[in-house]
C-alpha cells in the first residue's frame, strides 16, 4: 500500500494534535522523522510505520508536496482539516489562539 506525502503531513498533524498540550503561544516544531511512514486512515486513526527503501520510487509517485504555510487542525466535529494561508497575527501570535 502506498502512502502519499499528503497523508503523512495529515497524519503527522493529527499526532500533533494528539500530543499533550503546551503553553498557549509556544510553537513547537513537529518530530518527523524520515524513516517513518504516518497515515490517517479512513476512520480516523492514526498509525505510524517503519519505512524502507525498496520500495522508495513507488511510494513518491502521485505523492504531493505540502505547502508551506499549510496549518492542520481537528474540528469540533473530530474531522482533521488543513487550511493554507496566514495563521499568524503581525506579532507571531497565533491567530486562531484562545482569547486572552
Amino acid at each position: 500500500m502506498a502512502f502519499s506525502v499528503r497523508i503523512f503531513a495529515v497524519a503527522a498533524a493529527l499526532g500533533a494534535f494528539a500530543a499533550p498540550a503546551v503553553a498557549q503561544n509556544a510553537a513547537t516544531p513537529w518530530e518527523l522523522k524520515p524513516d517513518r511512514g504516518y497515515a490517517y486512515d479512513k476512520e480516523g486513526r492514526t498509525f505510524s510505520y517503519k519505512m524502507g527503501t525498496s520500495n522508495a520510487g513507488e511510494l513518491l509517485k502521485g505523492a504531493k508536496k505540502v505547502p508551506k504555510g499549510t496549518l492542520f487542525f481537528i474540528g469540533q466535529n473530530g474531522q482533521l482539516y488543513m487550511r493554507s494561508g496566514q495563521y499568524l497575527e503581525g506579532d507571531g501570535k497565533f491567530k486562531f489562539g484562545a482569547d486572552q
